[in-house]
């Protein structure tokens, strides 16, 4: 398995780096043989994808963008992948469906409502693949997205033993419906697709089976949903007991609850839906194509720079006109939240293991192309950032301009209470709003946010003096609290 899919945790809002632990869902039990489920979890998009493999036939669901490891995966098992199937076009990370199809000569498998232009077959209500001696059935399940399905296994006794649910039911939550307005990805309004998920849920999803095992295609942290478990799998029958969303209410109530507080929706997700309905370039062959600059002298003035080092060496000496979005659990989600899916940008690191991640984490969401060159860390760094006194903080907290970069659903337990709120994928646009009369001060919850948005304004703002509160917020969280 490789390093971009592992299983584990990860915060939903800051972007910690953690060890990979890869996991393997047991196989489900048949009274003629076995099928097999392989969940590969990416932490980083919070992204499952499947493998099904029933004797030598292997089925993918929503594969990431990097499509080794289910190669990996059919050669361990001297295996064939003859089917991918896609839930919909996803918008959180790119699909490699069309490397493996080109690769494997693979059907690929999707609704009609795509209208994906990659050769495909359409997968709808009422359509079914054989693989190996089970089946798979489709289910039209619109609400995430208007062409959103669900896939449920079969085994050879005809009972229904698992639906993967893509990004329409979650482990306590449901997806949300409002990716999908803008005239480019479909221009449906969101109460419209949250009322045909109260009917995908209630109709379909909910009289399957108790004991049906619930395979989605995102975990904790993903921002496709709002409230999802740290559980990577369920039951139908346990979501129906402890899923807010498969409560008894009425649709008006259902789609009321569901969109509030939904999180942001970062700036690259429309673009990843289009990229998805035509398919990407090969994973290798586009990291490879990413250019590399071996001198800062080569860099075209005015373009984005995206320091990718610890906060402390960036402090420490950086380009002028860099922004710190530290390499880490995260680091795609903010790069995506943060720039612009048109938007060129160099891509800085220490060493090249460390730029090669970066490149390849970019890739995940269809950024490779926006580099216009990777560079190691050049041995002139001009520019440093002003150490923070804490004890001037703790003692005249109002002589600063203190902006909170956190999200609005977290704003709602203030830090400090004068507080002018912008979150981060905000803050560039309107980095103008922040005054520039004292000191600015920057805070998020953990310290991985405010070393990006202190960056941020030093760029909008280079007259000012701004300060990176970092890590010790929490510091100033205890005081809050008590």
């Amino acid at each position: 398995m490789s390093a971009g899919l592992t299983a584990g945790r990860i915060s939903a809002t800051e972007g910690a780096a953690s060890p990979p632990q890869p996991t393997t869902m047991s196989p489900l039990p048949s009274s003629t043989g076995s099928v097999q489920i392989q969940q590969f979890y990416d932490k980083g998009l919070a992204h499952a994808s499947y493998i099904i493999r029933s004797g030598r036939q292997v089925a993918i669901i929503d594969p990431a963008r990097d499509p080794q490891p289910y190669y990996d995966f059919a050669d361990e098992h001297d295996a064939s992948i003859v089917a991918i199937i896609e839930t919909h076009p996803h918008a959180d990370f790119v699909s490699s469906h069309l490397e493996i199809a080109e690769e494997t000569d693979a059907t690929i498998y999707c609704s009609k409502l795509v209208k994906a232009l990659y050769p495909h077959q359409s997968f709808d209500d009422g359509d079914r693949i054989t693989l190996g001696n089970v089946e798979l059935h489709s289910l039209n399940t619109p609400g995430h997205s208007p062409d959103s399905i669900s896939i449920l296994l079969i085994d050879e006794m005809g009972q229904t033993r698992a639906v993967f649910t893509g990004d329409t039911l979650f482990v306590g939550d449901v997806g949300r419906p409002d990716l999908r307005e803008e005239e480019a990805v479909s221009g449906h309004k969101r109460e419209e697709l949250a009322g045909l998920l109260y009917q995908s849920t209630r109709q379909k999803l909910m009289t399957l089976p108790p004991t049906t095992r619930v395979y989605p295609a995102h975990g904790p942290g993903s921002l496709c949903g709002k409230t999802t478990s740290t559980d990577l799998d369920s039951s139908i029958g346990k979501e129906l007991k402890t899923n807010y969303a498969l409560q008894p209410m009425s649709q008006e109530e259902f789609i009321k609850v569901l969109l509030e507080d939904q999180p942001f929706v970062p700036k690259y997700f429309g673009h990843d839906v289009v990229l998805n309905r035509l398919g990407a370039q090969p994973f290798e062959d586009s990291v490879r194509a990413v250019p590399r600059v071996h001198s800062a002298t080569e860099l075209v003035p005015g373009t984005l720079i995206i320091d990718t080092r610890p906060a402390a060496q960036f402090r420490a000496g950086h380009l002028p006109g860099a922004i710190n979005l530290m390499d880490g659990g995260k680091f795609e989600t903010w790069l995506g939240s943060i720039v612009g899916p048109k938007e060129k940008f160099y891509l800085l690191a220490d060493t090249q293991i460390a730029l090669d991640t970066v490149i390849r984490k970019s890739a995940k969401i269809g950024y490779e192309t926006n580099i216009e060159g990777a560079l190691l860390t050049p041995s002139q760094l001009p520019t440093s950032s002003p150490d923070l006194d804490l004890a001037r903080v703790r003692e005249r907290p109002d002589n600063f301009t203190i902006v909170d970069i956190r999200n609005r659903a977290e704003t709602e337990q203030p830090i400090f209470p004068e507080a002018l709120k912008i979150p981060l994928p905000e803050l560039r646009e309107r980095a103008h709003e922040v005054p520039t009369d004292k000191p600015i001060l920057v805070h998020c919850a953990g310290g991985y946010r405010s070393a990006a948005g202190s960056s941020i304004l030093q760029v909008a703002l280079p007259q000012a003096e701004v300060f990176d509160l970092g890590e010790a917020v929490t510091e100033f969280q205890s005081q809050a609290v008590h």
